[in-house]
């Protein structure tokens, strides 16, 4: 996929699934999970043992039928690595221009993390293509991204933190441009027994949700 049909995907599934399993099997079972359930798109952070690993066997299987990131990417070798992994775009917990530099240099889309007004814009100043706002909803979740949308119109903003089945409604209608989803999607306790079933359903939920909201 090209720089502008990554970002376009994003846009239009609204839902990016953050893959934080403890190990490279289960992140593969999660990432089923919610194919399943219509999102064919997945995160993985860097946080699960042997991420590469499990960056690569995901590209490996799924090859272009799913649009696969990195997350908890902190610095541009980390990227790099990634990227050569298969990784086709890149999420940041906070803002480092030279990990922006490495994605535009191959043109890689990235969302660097920032919360304050001047950490979004600083972002996006430096080349990023839209804000992971984190964490979100430590600072009024929806209300807080319909508040910067105010004065940064152009920014897309991808709120995390506080985004679950009853509040993604809200974090959309607030402008958001998409939704960073975790734990309230792929969570602890379905993983740790196997309950991959009840992921699929969350995300066939999320599914309905924007499909209501962006027909």
């Amino acid at each position: 996929m090209t720089h502008s049909q990554i970002i376009q995907k994003i846009k239009k599934l609204a839902v990016v699934p953050i893959v934080r399993t403890p190990d490279e099997k289960s992140a593969l079972a999660a990432v089923e999970a919610v194919r399943a359930g219509g999102i064919d798109c997945v995160e993985i952070t860097m946080t699960v043992a042997n991420a590469l690993k499990a960056i690569e066997s995901i590209a490996d299987r799924y090859g272009d039928s799913i649009l696969l990131g990195a997350g908890t990417v902190l610095d541009p070798e980390t990227a790099r690595s990634c990227m050569l992994a298969g990784a086709q775009f890149f999420v940041t917990p906070s803002l480092n221009h030279k990990t922006i530099e490495m994605a535009r240099r191959y043109s890689r889309p990235i969302f660097p993390g920032g919360l304050t007004p001047t950490e979004i814009l600083t972002a996006w100043e430096a080349g990023a293509d839209g804000v992971k706002v984190f964490p979100c909803s430590a600072v009024g979740g929806a209300k807080y991204i319909k508040a910067v949308k105010a004065p940064f119109p152009q920014i897309d903003l991808i709120p995390t933190g506080g985004v679950n089945l009853d509040t993604i409604a809200e974090f959309l209608t607030a402008g958001s441009t998409a939704v960073g989803v975790g734990s309230e999607l792929i969570d602890a306790q379905s993983v740790a027994s196997g309950n991959y079933d009840a992921v699929t359903d969350r995300a066939r939920k999320f599914c309905e949700i924007v499909a209501k909201l962006r027909p």
